[in-house]
């Protein structure tokens, strides 16, 4: 029988295209490993693993995976990035990273639980033996540094602790200094903690990559509804943000839209539609939208549209267009 001994997981191809900014910033010559897998939607953990011990040992830097860290944009994340851009105040974002985690990295259980006065995310159940101090510092780094940066306390987000599973290495004054506060060496596990009132922090509006995205599927949206009312592109954008919030009931569109949930449907009545009916035709015309980006995973592509599960979103996804998302992807790109 075989055995995958090194197997823990995959990780998102993000963060290949995020090491391979490390490499190309630095000037550095880039390992055939790392530029094979820059086509891949997901690769091996153990992979990853490898990569960055590989360049471990070339620099031997302190705090390496803190520096890689820094390079993190939304697009390096997925859809977590964009849920969280998306999200109003820091818990709500630290939510949306414990829903989908797994997208980034679906090797371990992310925990999340109040501990008193404060607030600890953190991962369990990794094999010790199978992570390394650079990949925890890159997995804690890449949460706090991409919230840091969109909360719009100029002054960031205050921690109280960061906890390493690994023992503790040298000039630790250079992680203390990059998470401003104390860090621990040879804990239970790797986590992060903060006061419970850090959760209620606004995060910045606004984001001009979220924002990219929004109006790119608004003028799609629009392009098919030419004689569309001012209410029906009010309606289209509040349900795109409903998407991307997992906020898309009708009792939440109609609040966003000033409406009661009476005076949203009689509106579609007048049009013989029903809420559900044009929902899902907003759905089918952004589910084309993005299986045209090859960057997209048909699971990030069903999260984008709301769906909880992959296969909900291939049914769904067959019912409008009698194909399968594969074999649409696979039609229109040939066709491109």
């Amino acid at each position: 029988m075989l055995v995958l001994k090194n197997y823990v997981g995959s990780v998102y191809g993000g963060l290949g295209h995020l090491l391979l900014d490390y490499y190309q910033l630095k000037q550095l010559e880039v390992p055939e490993k790392l530029l094979a897998i820059q086509n891949l939607e997901r690769f091996d953990f153990a992979l990853w693993r490898d990569l960055l011990t590989t360049l471990d040992q070339q620099l031997q830097r302190p705090a390496l995976g803190l520096e890689i860290a820094q390079l993190v944009e939304a697009k390096h994340l997925g859809i977590i990035g964009y849920l969280a851009l998306s999200s109003e105040t820091l818990g709500e974002a630290f939510m949306r990273y414990h829903d989908y985690h797994r997208l980034i990295y679906d090797g371990s259980p992310l925990q999340v639980q109040g501990e008193g006065n404060y607030f600890s995310i953190g991962w369990i159940e990794v094999p010790f033996q199978l992570n390394t101090q650079l990949t925890d510092e890159i997995a804690i780094a890449l949460m706090t540094e991409f919230v840091k940066a969109n909360v719009q306390n100029p002054h960031g987000v205050q921690l109280y602790e960061v906890h390493f599973q690994h023992a503790m290495p040298k000039n630790i004054a250079l992680y203390e200094q990059y998470f401003g506060c104390k860090v621990r060496f040879s804990q239970a596990r790797n986590q992060v903690l903060m006061h419970v009132s850090e959760l209620s922090r606004p995060l910045k509006q606004g984001d001009q990559t979220l924002q990219k995205l929004l109006m790119q599927q608004a003028k799609a949206l629009l392009e098919k509804f030419p004689h569309s009312t001012l209410i029906d592109q009010q309606l289209q954008q509040a349900i795109l943000i409903g998407l991307q919030k997992n906020l898309f009931q009708i009792k939440h569109i109609a609040e966003q839209m000033n409406f009661s949930v009476r005076q949203l449907q009689r509106h579609l009545q007048k049009q013989g539609k029903t809420y559900q009916q044009c929902m899902q035709e907003i759905r089918c015309m952004m589910a084309m939208q993005y299986l045209k980006d090859p960057h997209l995973s048909l699971q990030e592509t069903a999260m984008l549209l709301g769906y909880s599960e992959q296969s909900a979103f291939q049914r769904a996804f067959k019912q409008w267009t009698q194909l399968t998302p594969q074999q649409w992807r696979q039609q229109n790109m040939s066709a491109a």
